[in-house]
């Protein structure tokens, strides 16, 4: 099992990050548009805790489905795993995200993750992962900046 972490600071309030990331199947709302990879589409499964987003990216035929496994808001801290057809040789993901504060106006996210991929496919998930969690702290970074306009 390989590990990953990464985390980003974002110039907003907490509760503000909080509240984009716990609407999980409003992941359309921040996702930044016109990048590498743009959502089509999200079809949902369910609600809260147990709920699956079905992600379909423009130019790509299945759907990347994310199951929320966990929020615990005391913590600030949500957990989710790829299931179904997984992308890039990943065999088994979940990950952990957690908001921490810096100061009144920034926050920190904060993602580890664990992975197995499929044998000589570890590079190429690697680098899915990690593009994946760029284009995330990219969208949120964006939220932020066209809400204070």
């Amino acid at each position: 099992m390989k590990k990953l972490h990464s985390h980003h600071d974002i110039n907003s309030p907490r509760e503000t990050i909080w509240q984009l990331l716990i609407d999980f199947g409003n992941i359309e709302r921040w996702w930044p548009k016109g990048e590498i990879v743009d959502i089509e589409r999200v079809v949902l499964d369910g609600s809260g805790p147990g709920m699956t987003r079905h992600i379909y990216n423009v130019g790509f035929e299945g759907a990347i489905s994310e199951r929320l496994d966990s929020i615990d808001y005391d913590n600030y801290s949500y957990q989710l795993s790829i299931v179904g057809e997984r992308p890039a040789g990943l065999l088994h993901y979940q990950a952990t995200g957690k908001l921490t504060v810096i100061d009144d106006n920034t926050c920190r996210l904060t993602y580890d993750s664990e992975y197995i991929a499929e044998e000589g496919r570890e590079e190429e998930a690697e680098g899915l992962l990690l593009l994946a969690y760029e284009l995330m702290y990219r969208g949120l970074d964006n939220v932020n900046a066209a809400s204070s306009q």
